[in-house]
């Protein structure tokens, strides 16, 4: 264990390693304490010298009591404690083993524990050192008693054998010691990357445009990000109650799964905006904790993609159509108009020709707004000021009619409300429904815009009204299909390109109310919190 180890983890395990290595010789102290007190030490403790003995057991079991408060204090340095106990335990066992019977006592195994511990608490060569100065003490001490008693006889042949089993425990020990270590480090910096990447996968899984969703076994919520929390209105505590209490629609789709194991995608509309929402479950393993996986999709952007795919496939197709029938369709009007200049003809061949150039003039229209469609580049979002823009919009149709001043009338909320839309596409929406609706209305106002207003769903929504007499429940479901009209002159595609257009800029047009005194279109603006990902 490295006590210059700057992690904190490995900081806080060095110094509990240091602290059961003080246990260890408090036990050891105290056992010979005890043992001297109630006068049961075994032959050969303290035979030659059963003071000296009782001094260093004693002094032994005081340092090992001190040690441990420096540990809890952890003052002085570690590396510094470490090492002094080590020599403290070479110079006592020592003196022990002299008073005792020498190398015959067994001391020799404790000053090999000591090392051994010495050695994996402590990082370097210091270990050799430990090794080195207690061959040495032993050694000595062989010396010393062969000088001053004439018995036992030296053993230098079992002081030299001890000393080798010295340096072995130091080297293994240390080899062991350094090999923990690396495997503490690395495991250490699997752990902060193990970390650092849960963060990664979080923060994802937050920043995800995707409802995501986690239940565990009894189906109670553990997880959830912020789309998921926006799509079903879900507050920030929702956590560890069961999925039903939110969304028994969800609750019933997902019983349905887990009974049958049909996984086809749903379409649901969720929370108090009523966004559609294409959902979808998966498990995720046998976890009774992380169980299943829900998927909330918000079907909006997917129409946008397919849209654009659409109108780039129509865009290639319209291409073709408009050189193979404008030319002969140019010269067929052309026809009409140089037929119907003719001063032979008559009444009735002159209605002819006039059928000629108005038919032409409309097949030239759905050309028109078919090459619109197709040419239509990608959004260009700006903020708008709805109220703003919405009446110099009013005075722009009314001059452009050539309406009364009491024909139009806009109404909504005084506050400011800003949407983000391409102004250019909103201009072609909301004249095609204002055409719509003055084709249709007779009472004045003919034609009410009220905007600037939250909806139930808390986006900015504007409603055109009209005074007609609304719309038979036949043609209602027809009305957003290209080509769909109860006009003569109508080409159908109006309320289908205003549609299309809404859904490029993440907005939607819906009929709102049809009633015997008129109809209400809404556009519904994209949603504050998502009004920055148009591009």
């Amino acid at each position: 264990m490295n006590a210059t180890v700057e992690s904190k983890g490995q900081r806080r395990l060095a110094w509990g390693a240091l602290t059961y290595f003080n246990l260890y010789r408090f036990l050891v102290a105290l056992l010979f304490v005890s043992l001297y007190w109630i006068g049961q030490l075994p032959e050969p403790l303290g035979e030659y010298d059963r003071a000296l003995f009782a001094v260093s057991a004693h002094l032994y079991l005081g340092i090992a009591v001190l040690a441990q408060l420096l540990v809890r204090l952890k003052t002085p340095a570690y590396v510094l404690q470490v090492i002094s106990n080590v020599l403290l335990d070479i110079l006592i066992i020592n003196l022990m083993m002299y008073a005792s019977a020498g190398l015959n006592s067994g001391f020799g195994m404790l000053l090999v524990i000591s090392i051994a511990a010495g050695s994996i608490l402590s990082s370097g060569k210091i270990s050799i050192l430990y090794a080195a100065v207690a061959s040495l003490a032993v050694l000595g001490c062989e010396v010393y008693m062969q000088w001053t008693q004439e018995f036992p006889k030296p053993n230098y042949t079992h002081a030299g054998f001890l000393g080798m089993t010295f340096f072995f425990a130091a080297f293994l020990s240390h080899r062991l010691a350094s090999k923990v270590e690396v495997t503490e480090a690395l495991a250490e910096q699997r752990g902060l990357d193990l970390r650092s990447l849960s963060q990664l996968n979080e923060h994802i899984v937050q920043r995800l445009q995707s409802g995501v969703i986690v239940l565990n076994e009894a189906l109670e919520l553990k997880l959830l990000n912020e789309s998921a929390k926006r799509l079903l209105d879900l507050a920030a505590d929702a956590t560890g109650k069961k999925i039903g209490a939110y969304s028994p629609a969800i609750s019933e789709h997902l019983q349905g799964w887990l009974d049958t194991g049909d996984n086809t995608p749903l379409t649901l509309n969720m929370g108090a905006a009523n966004t559609e929402v294409m959902l979808s479950f998966s498990r995720l393993g046998s976890s009774k904790v992380f169980n299943i996986l829900i998927f909330l999709e918000e079907v909006s952007p997917l129409r946008q993609r397919a849209q654009q795919m659409k109108l780039a496939s129509l865009g290639r197709l319209t291409a073709g159509i408009a050189h193979e029938i404008r030319n002969p369709l140019g010269a067929i009007s052309h026809a009409g108009q140089l037929l119907s200049e003719s001063d032979a003809l008559g009444d009735d061949d002159r209605k002819l020709t006039h059928i000629i150039e108005e038919h032409s003039r409309r097949v030239n229209n759905i050309i028109e707004n078919i090459m619109r469609i197709s040419r239509r580049e990608a959004a260009a979002p700006a903020e708008i000021e709805l109220t703003h823009w919405l009446k110099k919009f009013a005075d722009e149709f009314s001059a452009s009619r050539d309406l009364d001043d009491d024909a139009i009338r806009v109404t909504g909320q005084a506050a400011a409300i800003m949407v983000r839309m391409d102004p250019d596409q909103l201009h072609q929406i909301l004249w095609n429904l204002c055409e719509n609706a003055m084709r249709y209305s007779k009472d004045p106002p003919r034609l009410e815009a009220n905007c600037a207003v939250k909806d139930e769903a808390n986006r900015p929504y504007l409603d055109v009204i009209d005074r007609g007499p609304g719309i038979p429940a036949e043609i209602e479901t027809h009305l957003f299909e290209p080509f769909f009209t109860t006009h003569p002159r109508g080409t159908g595609l109006g309320l289908y390109l205003a549609k299309e257009l809404c859904e490029a800029n993440q907005a939607s047009l819906n009929l709102q109310k049809n009633s015997a005194q008129g109809c209400v279109f809404r556009i519904r603006f994209s949603h504050p919190e998502r009004q920055h990902i148009l591009n």
